[in-house]
């Protein structure tokens, strides 16, 4: 491991070849030299031309953000701003929750620590899981710098004795399912973030039972040990960002608990947010990548602490740098709310392939209908269907694109996915690439029933608690057979001087039900335009004779009002 490395190769390069994980538990400590392994290894290939130029991608992005800086320095009052950041400060503290004890398990080395109960003897070696990138790394393959994300045969070039094994997700599968049961006793809401972590508030369950935080995590990690033989460590906090990041304080098998009592959560000599707080590097925040690391540090803020200091470059250069977020960072400010992933929120459902670099086009169409079978699998098992295809690959030079195409129907089956996606894929040939993926967006929810009548077109369902509503002229929620939202406050229309039907049919058009949403939801106010669904204009000269009897809602309204309907305007 005394491998050098060039003048040209920048230590930014250098630690952007390092990968994002090399903050995990058990890394070898001499990071430096591993960097120089990694560069050496990797030097000449596709895969580090492709990082350099993302590497100076990022530092043009840190020239443009210094530039900026300078410029705005010239005329801005630090001092009012500081006061201003201050202000804020303030008011974020004030809203802070200290009632809840949110636990963050996170098992260790997790498709590993399977595979060494699979085969006993893998246990104490170097070992990783994957295929051509590393999956997962043992702890013993750690200590030699081995992670994560890492090439595989990068990984053999700082491990050489490295023993390298397939994925097996059934396995894991089956573990996470166990390890999520026994969370659930303590929290029925309980949310998983993946299939070897997630978050549990036993708040609740420690009130009830007269038992103290810690004391019920130590048993819970025990009740998991003893269900799968697996250990797990976990994090103890009020929000669910602390305990995420005091679950990697003491892995592996180990738990960290932040003092919460308002009395003493300043006091330094304790474990505290604001003891260790000030020590964090900003990428052992969750959300704050390599990327964002870097033009951090650009402007002087290599720790959580650094925050505060550069308050006001911060509030400065707001548009490249939210100050909100790096405010909640610095004060250690997170949700309170554990509940399971929302139906609502699933945007895609997609599945991609990683495999050594492929030019032969018959070999690559096959590895195409396998991964349109397995969305299929996916997209039955989950209850969704969706209208828009996108295909996703990776040149052998690591450079991704993706080509998409959005149908008038639904679709999930695996017939239509692939030809879609072959039809994507031929427009791009000859191509050599290194990962294969379809993703289907555009979804709609198999799994929620279809109300019939008239109230399937003005009962929303609920709002998911994460979400804030938002419309554009691409919302797509008068989709013919589908549960529509209404997407309106009640300060759109003034209830108090709208024009409201009165003993009219209010039976839609079976060939056009979307027609009758639209024109029932056309409460206005008499003095003002009318404000349309999700700011799409519509015509009334453009309804089709066969909807006339939708029209029986709009002639309720004034005279006044249906002329300005003619008029199409949007909000």
């Amino acid at each position: 491991m005394a491998a050098t490395t060039s003048p040209q190769t920048s230590d930014s390069l250098l630690r952007r070849l390092a990968g994002a994980s090399v903050t995990k538990a058990g890394l070898a400590k001499d990071q430096s030299a591993i960097n120089a392994v990694i560069a050496e290894t990797s030097k000449g290939s596709k895969f580090f031309e492709n990082e350099k130029r993302k590497d100076e991608a990022v530092t043009e992005r840190v020239e443009k953000i210094q530039k900026t800086l300078k410029e705005l320095l010239t005329t801005a009052n630090v001092a009012r701003i500081e006061q201003q950041v201050d202000k804020l400060i303030a008011q974020l503290e004030a809203g802070r929750d200290l009632s809840h004890s949110i636990v963050h398990f996170d098992m260790d080395s997790f498709f590993a620590a399977v595979e060494c109960l699979r085969d006993p003897t893998l246990v104490g070696k170097p070992f990783v899981v994957g295929g051509s990138v590393v999956s997962t790394a043992s702890y013993a393959a750690r200590a030699f710098g081995v992670r994560s994300g890492m090439a595989t045969h990068v990984a053999q070039k700082l491990c050489p004795h490295l023993i390298c094994l397939s994925s097996n997700f059934e396995a894991y599968s089956a573990v996470s399912k166990k390890v999520a049961a026994i969370m659930k006793q303590y929290d029925a809401d309980m949310c998983m973030a993946g299939c070897d972590e997630g978050y549990v508030d036993i708040t609740a369950y420690c009130e009830n039972n007269a038992i103290t935080a810690e004391d019920c995590v130590t048993a819970i990690r025990q009740e998991v040990f003893q269900a799968t033989q697996l250990t797990v460590s976990a994090g103890i906090a009020p929000n669910m960002m602390l305990a995420k990041i005091c679950s990697d304080k003491n892995k592996p098998n180990g738990q960290f608990a932040l003092q919460s009592e308002p009395a003493k959560i300043r006091d330094k000599s304790l474990p505290t947010w604001y003891a260790f707080q000030p020590l964090l590097i900003p990428n052992q925040v969750p959300g704050v990548g390599r990327v964002q690391e870097r033009l951090l540090d650009s402007i002087g803020i290599k720790t959580c602490g650094d925050i505060f200091t550069h308050r006001s470059t911060v509030q400065l250069l707001n548009k490249y740098f939210s100050i909100d977020y790096l405010l909640h960072a610095y004060l250690g400010l997170g949700s309170t709310i554990v509940q399971p992933g929302v139906r609502e929120e699933r945007k895609s459902v997609g599945v991609e392939r990683t495999f050594d670099p492929i030019s032969d086009e018959a070999v690559l169409i096959a590895k195409l209908k396998e991964i349109a079978r397995t969305l299929e699998e996916d997209l039955q098992h989950g209850g969704w269907t969706g209208k828009t295809v996108t295909l996703k690959y990776k040149l052998d030079t690591f450079q991704s694109f993706t080509r998409a195409r959005s149908l008038s129907r639904f679709i999930s089956n695996q017939h239509d996915l692939f030809n879609i996606g072959k039809e994507l894929l031929q427009a791009e040939f000859p191509l050599r690439i290194r990962l294969l993926g379809l993703r289907l967006t555009n979804l709609k929810d198999l799994k929620i029933a279809e109300t019939a009548g008239i109230k399937r077109f003005l009962v929303s369902g609920p709002p998911s608690p994460n979400k804030k509503r938002k419309t554009s002229h691409q919302d797509t929620i008068l989709e013919p057979d589908a549960g529509l939202n209404i997407g309106i406050e009640d300060s759109d229309v003034d209830f108090a001087h709208s024009t409201r039907p009165r003993a009219v049919s209010l039976e839609p058009s079976s060939s056009q039900p979307d027609l009758a949403f639209r024109f029932l939801l056309l409460f206005l106010d008499q003095t003002h335009s009318p404000k349309l669904i999700a700011g799409r204009p519509f015509n009334l000269n453009s309804v089709p004779q066969r909807n006339m009897n939708v029209l029986s809602v709009v002639s309720a309204l004034t005279p006044t009002t249906k002329d300005s309907m003619r008029t199409s305007t949007t909000v």
